[in-house]
């Protein structure tokens, strides 16, 4: 293949996870637009990745053949860190990424077992703590703001902190977001820990296995408010590093607006999941505010 057309097909895929980022995730796709165009290359390559792999489970009809796709994704790594070539285009953006801006590779490794890992569990292993689902965001969230970070040349151990913070707390508010999905999807709330379930009586054990209850919607919104609050928790210790964080780190950490907006909006609905009013506009704000309070925070140097 010549330069010039391996060049076309750079183009093509890197026009692509800016399409399926826009599709898919577009809270995070105004952000991206928010970030020096020297970064964007990288930051949608990523996060297309993350698109994928998030995704997997969730287009497959049989789970078989969504944990397939993510197992593809793990061998796909391996390839991408020999310059192999792959037949794919978001593969084909990390490829370049990966070799223009040397992104580690335990980051995005670390991603995809995460999601194996949960992909693995049956629908009645429900996790025990919230530290559990602290650690599986960070995993499959935190570690594509580091990658962002570090493709950015952007060296900061304040930075990667404060990502870390985001990166959990985005990632526990979109599972609280996504629970209506995957009760309908897999007639379980998957994503609240027992020991919250229990201490607000939703746990009930039948037949030897514990369940969580579907029928007192005053104590899922209970449980959904403590595990919010330790969502705003990490973003309140994300802005308290603020200052120290370097100027050009800051863009990258502007998810901390969406999940922001997450927040305000199940306090709105007092923390009911399955209010109407969550699924319209942009995470339940109407899209013109939501854009306005992103440029405000990026115009001003602030996440």
């Amino acid at each position: 293949m010549n330069g010039a057309s391996s060049s076309g097909g750079i183009r093509a895929a890197l026009s692509y996870c800016v399409q399926q980022v826009r599709r898919y995730d577009y809270h995070h796709y105004l952000c991206l637009l928010e970030l020096p165009a020297n970064m964007r290359k990288a930051a949608f390559a990523l996060r297309a990745f993350n698109v994928e792999t998030s995704r997997a489970m969730d287009v497959a009809s049989d789970p078989k053949i969504g944990l397939m796709r993510l197992l593809w994704w793990q061998e796909a790594l391996d390839k991408i860190y020999s310059n192999k070539v792959i037949e794919h285009p978001v593969a084909q953006a990390l490829t370049s990424v990966v070799s223009e801006h040397k992104v580690s590779k335990s980051w995005l490794k670390r991603a995809v077992e995460a999601r194996i890992n949960d992909a693995n569990r049956e629908n009645n292993d429900i996790p025990q703590t919230v530290e559990e689902l602290e650690r599986y965001a960070e995993d499959t969230t935190s570690t594509i703001l580091y990658s962002t970070l570090q493709a950015g040349g952007i060296r900061s151990t304040v930075a990667d902190h404060a990502a870390s913070h985001i990166g959990k707390a985005s990632g526990l508010l979109l599972l609280l977001k996504s629970l209506p999905y995957h009760a309908s999807r897999n007639h379980q709330f998957s994503y609240i820990p027992v020991q919250v379930a229990e201490k607000h009586g939703l746990l009930v054990h039948q037949s030897g296995q514990s369940e969580i209850r579907k029928d007192s919607r005053e104590a899922l919104c209970d449980a959904v408010f403590e595990m919010a609050s330790v969502a705003n928790a990490h973003l309140k210790k994300a802005r308290e590093l603020a200052g120290s964080v370097p100027a050009e780190a800051r863009p990258v950490l502007l998810p901390a607006v969406p999940a922001q907006v997450i927040l305000d909006s199940l306090a709105r609905v007092q923390f009911d999941v399955y209010d109407p009013r969550l699924a319209r506009g942009i995470l339940g704000a109407p899209p013109l505010l939501f854009q306005l309070k992103l440029k405000w925070y990026s115009w001003r140097g602030k996440y």
